[in-house]
């Protein structure tokens, strides 16, 4: 059975005439009747190629402001008939129903009208009917029609009917229907998350997924569903991977909790920060993050809550790193940087992110709202007859920060706004807090005089003792534990400040 199709006919409805006009010529050229009404109409009618107008077809005028023009029988049996369909082909004899091959269509924008802020009533305007009705319609009937269903595909069309002097095969009508598909689908995601108040439905639809090198491993697949160019620039480098966006994930999520402070640097690996600090200047920032862990750093991801400059940049250099992100360079840095062939610099860009996280779970999917409360001065509630200093009170919201950002169990310690170290991803709250501590002694660091953030409450006092005995003087914590008062009152026998929050932090 020969499924190959010429196009002798054609239906062009379409928002956007960007790129059309080579389409509508070498249509022309192959002799294919055009049909069309409305903007496209005139459109087609302007550049000199003869059109019949829907109108003529139906014999019923366009109506209600131009909300009904394509809905009609003749239009949708023409689309619909089924060639190798004996009654079909009777019934568009008897109804005068012209054959239409090729049906083009571009929706009304809806989702940038959503974005633009614009007012309900415009929104509700932007509903297309007659142009998903024409997609889903075409699309069924893949077997003798050819759907195009987005401004996007034009040129895929254009390159088809050139190449293949307007045939196409049951293989080329199936792809597009699949894309048209895809379209329908998308817009009406869309449409129903605008109205959608109930959080118990959850619907997503991301088009452009980018093929990564793999997944976690060599032998997975991985794919990234995302707009990554709206939030950043990539100046040079390599392909990001599958881990290195999960690290770029968890490095904007950190810096974030630090957008309007002075200049602070992070480093992190596999999600974690292994290097943190907030300095008067940049360089000074980096150089004393890269203290904390100098051995992780090694391969890490890096960014910057403030411009990079070339003093900076400098010391970067000297380190492998996978990537480096900030929101701007000096044109010296950029160059600096550039040295490592495969280094990727990325400018991140304003852009807000989703407030709501998702993961795959068993045979489903968990959605949660994102953490989005950091704890602050106010939200402090001091349980102990010793008080933190000021000095103090600023290193523990600095340690929340972090700690809010690490994967749990965690423990990090920090002294003059420096990352000293951390616990990370332990079984035990105990096992991470002697993970922070042989880190921190690994390093040469001192931690008399330093303070502690825990993301959960502490249901023993032996946190908090061995905490003492390594030199802590002041803790950070949500409490909540039928037990709390055992950490508070070894914590006033031996005069160690906490404060509690009232806001558990796990990151699993």
């Amino acid at each position: 059975m020969n499924t190959t199709k010429t196009i002798q006919s054609a239906l062009i409805s379409v928002f956007s005439k960007e790129g059309l006009e080579p389409i509508v010529r070498k249509l022309h050229e192959q002799n294919v009747t055009l049909y069309s009404t409305g903007g496209t109409e005139d459109f087609i009618k302007n550049i000199g190629i003869p059109v019949v107008a829907v109108e003529d077809v139906t014999s019923y005028p366009s109506i209600l402001g131009g909300r009904v023009k394509t809905l009609h029988p003749k239009i949708f049996g023409g689309i619909l008939n089924r060639q190798d369909n004996e009654s079909d082909v009777q019934q568009m004899e008897e109804f005068n129903i012209p054959q239409i091959d090729l049906v083009i269509v571009d929706l009304y924008p809806f989702e940038k009208t959503v974005a633009s802020g614009a007012s309900e009533s415009d929104i509700i305007e932007k509903i297309d009917i007659g142009g998903i009705s024409l997609i889903r319609a075409a699309a069924k009937n893949f077997k003798d029609t050819v759907i195009v269903a987005s401004v996007n595909q034009y040129g895929m069309l254009l390159d088809l009917i050139t190449n293949q002097n307007g045939s196409t095969t049951l293989e080329n009508r199936k792809l597009f229907a699949t894309k048209a598909f895809h379209v329908s689908s998308h817009y009406d995601t869309a449409i129903f998350n605008y109205f959608n108040t109930d959080e118990t439905y959850y619907k997503e639809s991301i088009a452009n997924g980018q093929i990564l090198r793999y997944g976690e491993n060599p032998h997975q697949k991985g794919f990234f569903f995302g707009d990554f160019d709206a939030m950043f620039t990539k100046l040079h480098g390599k392909e990001l991977s599958y881990n290195n966006l999960l690290d770029v994930d968890a490095s904007v999520n950190l810096i974030l909790e630090f957008k309007n402070e002075d200049p602070t640097f992070a480093i992190l690996k596999h999600n974690n920060a292994c290097g943190l600090a907030t300095r008067s200047t940049m360089k000074q920032a980096y150089l004393d993050a890269l203290a904390g862990d100098p051995t992780s750093a090694f391969g890490g991801v890096l960014i910057a809550n403030a411009n990079i400059d070339e003093e900076t940049a400098k010391e970067i250099n000297l380190l492998f790193c996978e990537v480096v992100i900030a929101p701007s360079y000096d044109a010296a840095a950029i160059s600096i940087l550039s040295e490592k062939k495969n280094r990727i610099i990325l400018v991140q860009k304003e852009v807000e992110l989703p407030q709501k996280q998702v993961r795959t779970c068993l045979n489903g999917i968990l959605v949660q709202d994102k953490n989005t409360r950091t704890d602050n001065k106010e939200d402090l509630k001091t349980v102990t007859t010793t008080a933190p200093t000021s000095q103090e009170i600023e290193d523990l919201l600095f340690a929340s920060k972090i700690c809010k950002n690490t994967k749990s169990n965690t423990i990090v310690f920090a002294k003059n706004k420096t990352l000293i170290a951390s616990g990370t991803g332990q079984t035990s709250r105990v096992d991470a807090l002697k993970q922070a501590i042989e880190k921190a002694n690994t390093f040469g660091f001192d931690l008399h005089g330093a303070v502690m953030a825990s993301d959960a409450f502490f249901p023993f006092p032996d946190c908090v003792e061995i905490a003492k005995n390594a030199g802590i003087t002041a803790v950070i914590q949500p409490g909540g534990s039928i037990k709390d008062e055992l950490s508070i009152n070894y914590c006033n026998e031996n005069k160690v400040a906490m404060v509690f929050t009232g806001t558990r932090h796990f990151k699993h």
